[in-house]
């Protein structure tokens, strides 16, 4: 029998958001910006690379969807505090519930949307080997 690795590992820490995915969201949040993107995959008109990490997402609406590799804890972080910077920030995330990042941070957003079944991101042959889920961090009510 022959294994596909594809099921336990990526060659790539990218899983591009499904399209249909991004328009619901998008209908229901008005984003003004893709906060980790590549010209090939951005979302928004304004998009930021790998820079989204140093530079203010303060009033804006943003779209995250961030590469998933040991880098994910810190865009996690980055998140949580342009939420209490003034920004609105709308992550899909795989639902990592065993991780320090989703008990340090997602656990404090103010709603996640846990997704039924696996989603099949963009340009991938087979739906995701993990669980994801929509989390959105609001700036804090005065």
């Amino acid at each position: 029998m022959s294994v596909n690795p594809g099921l336990f590992t990526s060659l790539t820490p990218e899983w591009s958001t499904p399209q249909w995915l991004f328009d619901e969201l998008h209908r229901e949040f008005r984003f003004t910006l893709d906060v980790c993107a590549t010209k090939l995959n951005a979302k928004c008109h304004a998009f930021l690379d790998d820079w989204g990490l140093q530079v203010s997402w303060r009033s804006e609406t943003c779209w995250m969807n961030p590469p998933y590799g040991r880098a994910i804890g810190r865009w996690i972080a980055k998140a949580w505090a342009a939420a209490q910077d003034g920004a609105t920030v709308i992550c899909l995330l795989p639902s990592r519930t065993d991780t320090a990042w989703w008990h340090d941070y997602v656990m404090k957003a103010c709603e996640i949307r846990f997704i039924k079944g696996r989603l099949h991101f963009s340009g991938a042959k087979w739906s995701a080997p993990f669980p994801s889920a929509i989390v959105v961090f609001r700036p804090e009510e005065p």
